[in-house]
C-alpha cells in the first residue's frame, strides 16, 4: 500500500496525462474508421462485384502486425500521434466495415419492399429502415474495434505518440513491474470500461431505431 501511494505521488498527473492521451489516440482512431467505415460498407451493399474484394483488402490489411503499419507510416508522417492515429485507423476499419456491410444486407426484404411501396427513395429506406435495423450488428463492429485498438494503443509509444504504452516500456526496460502494471491495468479497464459503455448505448438505440424502422415501413 505505501510504494502504492508512493507511485501515485509520484507519477499520478502523469498516469492521468499518459490515460488521456491513450484515450485520444484510440477514440479518434475509431471515429475516423466509423466515419469511412460506415458509409463504405452501405454503398458496398449496393456494388455487389466491388464489395467481396475490397472486404478481401481491408482483411489482408488486417493481418499486417501492428509495429509494421507503424513502421510504415513514419517515413509519411514522421513520429508522434498523427501516424499512430493513422495506423490504428486502418486496423479499425474491418470490424466495421464488414459488420455494416452484413447489418445491410440482412435487412428484411418485406419491409424493403413496403418502403418501397410507400414511395420511399433509396436514400429514405436507407436511413429510415435499413441503418435502424442494422444498428446492433453495426455496434457490435465499433465495440469490437474500440477494444482492439484500445489495446493497440499501447504501441503507439514506439512511434513516440505518447499513451500508457509509455509505461509499459519504460517497466520493460528498466525492470520495473509497477509500471508495467502503471500502463497495463488503466489500458485493460479503459477497454473494459468502453465496451461496457458502447453496449449500453447499443441497447438503447437498438429498440427506439427497429420502432422508427417499423413505423416508417
Amino acid at each position: 500500500m505505501d510504494a502504492l501511494l508512493q507511485f501515485f505521488n509520484e507519477q499520478g498527473y502523469t498516469l492521468l496525462f499518459k490515460t488521456w492521451e491513450h484515450l485520444f489516440i484510440s477514440l479518434v482512431a475509431v471515429l475516423m474508421g466509423i466515419v469511412v467505415a460506415v458509409p463504405l460498407g452501405i454503398v458496398l451493399t449496393r456494388l455487389q462485384r466491388a464489395a467481396e474484394t475490397v472486404i478481401r483488402l481491408v482483411s489482408i490489411i488486417q493481418t499486417f502486425p501492428s509495429l509494421a503499419i507503424l513502421a510504415f507510416f513514419i517515413p509519411l508522417l514522421g513520429v508522434g500521434k498523427l501516424p499512430a492515429i493513422v495506423a490504428l485507423f486502418f486496423y479499425s476499419m474491418l470490424p466495421i466495415l464488414r459488420n455494416t456491410y452484413i447489418g445491410i444486407k440482412e435487412t428484411d426484404k418485406n419491409l424493403l419492399e413496403a418502403g418501397r411501396g410507400m414511395g420511399m427513395t433509396s436514400q429514405q429506406l436507407i436511413f429510415g429502415i435499413e441503418l435502424p435495423l442494422a444498428v446492433p450488428v453495426i455496434m457490435a463492429g465499433i465495440r469490437v474495434s474500440t477494444v482492439y485498438l484500445i489495446g493497440w494503443a499501447t504501441l503507439a509509444s514506439f512511434v513516440g505518440a505518447g499513451g500508457l504504452g509509455d509505461f509499459i516500456f519504460d517497466g520493460l526496460n528498466l525492470y520495473k513491474p509497477e509500471l508495467i502494471l502503471a500502463g497495463a491495468i488503466p489500458s485493460t479497464l479503459l477497454a473494459l470500461l468502453a465496451d461496457w459503455m458502447l453496449g449500453r448505448l447499443e441497447t438503447k438505440l437498438t429498440p427506439r431505431m427497429k420502432s422508427k424502422a417499423q413505423e416508417l415501413a
